[in-house]
């Protein structure tokens, strides 16, 4: 009994602590513009920060609910956004499309060549939707691998041809990688999972035991050993930006393939150490924390030390998430990013 009241209290705090958010007055910015239209190269991350001071509370100004988080509305090249500053909360709106002379056209229309404009930066994130490969450790070990090379090169790179052993799917082209690393948590030193290191792709131009393949593109040099996994292509990031629904916090933990980098900053990938089972999707927003000092030792012998206060200086954005890793775009930072800062709700 004591569990499920202190269980009930729990929920109800959580629900408390998001109503609370959610009940926060949007902030525009100073120079809100009336409307917006939108070009192609607009994200929705870019569009709000035209008219938010926190472009993380897209969903609060359009008014969406929990369901259309994950499935916004599909805003177009050519269409305008109008702020309607009506009622008591600002609402953000479509108006109608403006075609290319500057004139108006009705609001109904389809247009299957043009593609909805995407949550953030599409040219930065896309590699990352389906490149990186967070796995169990010895989850590549049954994957088919690369079991020779033609003429025996020691290394591939594209065009070159290599014999593959395990290719029991039907797919045509594979990814290729690197047997994996640790991804270690800073605070408990707890393998999160192994990162395996994407290397190019590959096509198969003969079926068989072994099959041949065809070096379709290679970041790095390819050889025998390296794994396959079937190439999947991924859908560009929808959903709208939004903090977590309950609370959340974790660490950066590394930059994927940032083997000598210290520090990141703007438009970088982070790996987090949280994932799904902590409650992070993609669209999540969370903000970037710096540890403050201890100052014990620069105060007068014998007095107690002072540890300063964690200050925030910037916002990452979650864009694909495995059982406990997450990848994040730093959307905004006014400092360097540096392995072991602090992830929490905006």
């Amino acid at each position: 009994m004591f569990v499920r009241i202190i269980s009930a209290l729990l929920l109800g705090f959580s629900s408390f602590c998001a109503l609370a958010q959610a009940d926060k007055p949007i902030r525009l910015a100073p120079d809100a513009p009336e409307r917006h239209i939108v070009r192609p190269g607009d994200t929705l991350w870019g569009i709000a920060g035209k008219f938010l001071q926190d472009p993380w509370r897209w969903p609060d100004i359009w008014r969406l609910n929990r369901d259309q988080i994950s499935n916004p509305h599909r805003i177009y090249p050519g269409q305008v956004v109008i702020l309607d500053r009506s009622g008591g909360q600002p609402q953000l709106k479509l108006g109608q499309r403006i075609d290319r002379s500057g004139k108006l056209e009705p609001t109904i229309y389809s247009e299957p060549s043009l593609q909805p404009i995407p949550s953030i930066p599409a040219q930065i994130i896309e590699p990352f939707l389906s490149e990186p490969l967070v796995v169990e450790a010895d989850a590549l070990d049954a994957s088919p691998r690369i079991v020779a090379t033609q003429e025996t090169r020691l290394f591939l790179g594209q065009g070159n041809i290599a014999y593959a052993s395990g290719l029991t799917k039907a797919a045509r082209v594979w990814q290729v990688y690197r047997p994996v690393k640790p991804i270690i948590d800073p605070v408990t030193r707890e393998t999160l999972g192994h990162e395996a290191f994407y290397l190019g792709t590959a096509r198969v131009v003969r079926e068989g035991e072994p099959a041949t393949l065809q070096i379709l593109s290679a970041k790095q040099e390819i050889g025998v050993g390296d794994h396959l996994v079937p190439l999947v292509r991924p859908d560009l990031v929808t959903y709208a930006p939004h903090a977590p629904d309950q609370d959340v916090e974790g660490r950066v933990v590394g930059f994927y393939a940032g083997v000598n980098v210290s520090e990141t900053g703007t438009n970088y990938i982070v790996t987090l150490n949280r994932g799904r089972k902590d409650g992070l999707e993609a669209g999540h927003v969370l903000a970037l924390y710096r540890r403050g000092e201890n100052l014990g030792d620069l105060l007068i012998k014998g007095d107690a030390g002072v540890q300063l206060p964690q200050e925030r200086y910037g916002l990452v954005f979650v864009f694909r998430t495995f059982d406990r890793v997450s990848y994040a775009l730093v959307m905004d930072s006014s400092r360097p990013v540096m392995v072991y800062d602090v992830v929490r709700n905006p």
